[in-house]
């Protein structure tokens, strides 16, 4: 076994003797359990998710859905690069969400502008689903469809090979299709990247690289 029990553990005693959890010698990815607790993960806005070490390759299509809650108007919530300028993004900027791709000839975006500013940062559960369909990409909040053009239609392929960073990145990383630094603060659920006939869910207790990020731990109400 290799990654973390997804749990509340408490009252732990060895030898009879309970041990005090409230100040421990070192502490690592564990957070406080909740009375009321949801599924989904928790990100404190302070850091990422980093999955898929080798890295992840967009290329040509790739369809993204995935369920966020948040107060905070800004945040990212995916990415995925080069060193050079192929990449896709997914970011909360003033509330609004924003999918970006790059397939090497320049940056295209589907904006989702939702009615009130705060719509989409009231603490509820919103569905998302990016597309990108060789040069065609397009954004679906709560049902809502953006579709839009892409004056660059012979480039169809999104050569990434970095890993998907989610609801954040580190600082030494560059991501050419995020406008954003702000790390998101609220709870994922339900990631689902797939690739034709590929389906993946991706379980954030496997990650590779977790700051800020309690998975399979999502209070009831923000705290």
């Amino acid at each position: 076994v290799t990654h973390s029990i997804p749990a509340c553990i408490g009252s732990l005693t060895i030898n009879s003797k309970q041990l005090d959890n409230e100040s421990p010698v070192s502490i690592f990815a564990v957070n406080k359990c909740y009375e009321t607790v949801q599924d989904g993960t928790f990100f404190d806005g302070s850091g990422f998710a980093a999955l898929v070490r080798e890295g992840y390759k967009v290329r040509s299509d790739v369809n993204i859905t995935l369920e966020f809650r948040t107060t905070a108007v800004h945040g990212v919530l995916l990415g995925v690069s080069t060193a050079k300028v192929d990449a896709i993004g997914l970011e909360i900027v003033h509330g609004k969400v924003l999918f970006h791709i790059n397939n090497g000839a320049g940056r295209i975006t589907a904006t989702y502008e939702p009615r009130g500013t705060n719509s989409l940062c009231d603490g509820k559960w919103h569905k998302l689903q990016a597309n990108k369909s060789k040069h065609r990409i397009s954004l679906i909040v709560d049902g809502n469809s953006v579709h839009t053009d892409n004056p660059y239609i012979q480039s169809t392929s999104a050569d990434t090979n970095n890993p998907i960073y989610v609801g954040g990145y580190p600082a030494d990383v560059k991501q050419n299709c995020l406008t954003s630094k702000s790390s998101f603060r609220g709870c994922l659920r339900k990631l689902v990247l797939t690739k034709g006939q590929h389906t993946e869910l991706f379980d954030f207790s496997r990650a590779f690289d977790l700051r800020g990020v309690f998975p399979h731990s999502c209070p009831g109400a923000e705290h």
